[in-house]
């Protein structure tokens, strides 16, 4: 199975690509990782349309069977950024559908849960628990691929726990 998991940006959209290894349960390997980029210069209109146009190149050319996003997560101190990253959501949505993929949102809390054991787990425990499970060399950066890989990493290992429960024992 390969999975692309995004983390959501109007500036920077992380996003990574990982692929579940056949007979070997819990091991994944990294196809792609990057950052698909728009220039706050440029008017709302126009960074939407080079975010999904970045991210459907990305689609095409991984071809992934499944889109795992980070949930929108704003302090209401900031409600414009809110409001920019729904944009960026939607952008985000809009491109999986027109590829016929189904897409799944997961919280910060639950990823760090999935890849650490605990929800309240640091960057840098995050970072190292990526690095283990796809065997990079070093901690996967910048934070904007570490948190698409870890949004893979989560949907795959929620993956292979419902594979694990549906298969009779």
């Amino acid at each position: 199975m390969r999975i692309l998991g995004i983390d959501p940006g109007l500036e920077r959209t992380g996003y990574g690509v990982i692929e579940t290894l056949d007979g070997a349960p819990g091991a994944m390997r990294l196809i792609e990782a990057g950052v698909v980029r728009t220039s706050p210069k440029d008017d709302l209109a126009a960074r939407l349309a080079e975010l999904h146009t970045g991210l459907s190149a990305v689609l095409a050319e991984f071809k992934p069977d499944a889109v795992a996003v980070e949930e929108l997560y704003s302090h209401y101190k900031h409600p414009r950024t809110a409001i920019l990253m729904g944009h960026a959501r939607g952008i985000i949505f809009l491109a999986a559908a027109q590829a016929g993929l189904p897409v799944t949102s997961y919280g910060a809390t639950h990823i760090k849960k999935a890849l650490v054991g605990s929800g309240h787990a640091s960057k840098h425990q995050v970072q190292r628990a990526i690095q283990s499970h796809v065997g990079l060399a070093r901690a996967p950066e910048p934070a904007d691929v570490a948190d698409a890989l870890a949004v893979a990493l989560c949907h795959a290992h929620r993956a292979a726990r419902a594979m694990t429960s549906r298969t009779p024992g």
